[in-house]
């Protein structure tokens, strides 16, 4: 079941539709979790839920201190956070599952002519080589734009990569709609001033306060009327 906004009834057609990718378009997540398993384990400590819930949607300067206080290392953060691309890089090398309804609303717009781009907190090789394990890049790309954390002085929750995703689009960002499975994601999108629709990875997982649509999944039908496919 979804959440629609009073608003979202009557609202008017959009101008692109900007994804998120990690754990809204492509199930990276559970490859993230693996790599956290590891970076943890080599410490003798043991990832849990909280942690991911606590860490998912992190930009890598918040991340940073995240680990430092998970594991009790100050200072370490820079180091922590290498060690876990480095890995995470490693379990993408297999292929990266999409979420549910993804190919199938990325297809709806795209047939609709919707211009269509991507903003991720996930640094560009890591972002580049999902999209190629997924077969969504290149020739077989739908997107117009592919912004990541590595083009944007401040990543999520600040608006960067969405104003950057939307200009380069050549569209206002206030005709964009953008999709979010995480609060930085959401509040990033809400700050830019983007209609946002929030999927989180988790079920019951928070969204900030004023988006305009909550739905369990890209396949959720309010989903496909509000963004007019």
């Amino acid at each position: 079941m979804c959440e629609l906004c009073h608003h979202a009834a009557a609202m008017p057609p959009f101008d692109a539709v900007i994804f998120d990718n990690d754990g809204l378009l492509l199930d990276t997540e559970e490859a993230w979790t693996r790599a956290e398993e590891t970076l943890f384990a080599r410490r003798d400590r043991v990832w849990t839920m909280e942690h991911k819930r606590d860490l998912i949607g992190s930009s890598g300067p918040v991340a940073e201190a995240k680990l430092e206080r998970m594991l009790d290392l100050p200072g370490e953060g820079v180091a922590l956070m290498q060690e876990l691309h480095d890995l995470v890089m490693e379990e993408v090398v297999q292929e990266v599952s999409p979420r549910p309804g993804a190919l199938e609303l990325l297809q709806r717009l795209g047939a609709a002519g919707v211009p269509l781009g991507l903003a991720s907190n996930s640094r560009r090789p890591f972002v580049e080589r999902v999209l190629a394990g997924a077969g969504l890049d290149g020739a077989a790309s739908p997107f117009g734009v592919v912004v990541t954390a590595s083009d944007v002085e401040h990543p999520k929750p600040a608006p960067d990569l969405y104003l950057a995703a939307a200009a380069a689009l050549g569209v206002d960002p206030r005709r964009c709609a953008g999709l979010e499975d995480s609060p930085p994601g959401a509040a990033s999108a809400l700050a830019a001033g983007l209609f946002v629709i929030g999927v989180p990875y988790f079920p019951d997982g928070a969204m900030p306060d004023g988006i305009h649509l909550r739905a369990g999944s890209l396949a959720d039908a309010a989903v496909h009327a509000a963004l007019g496919v």
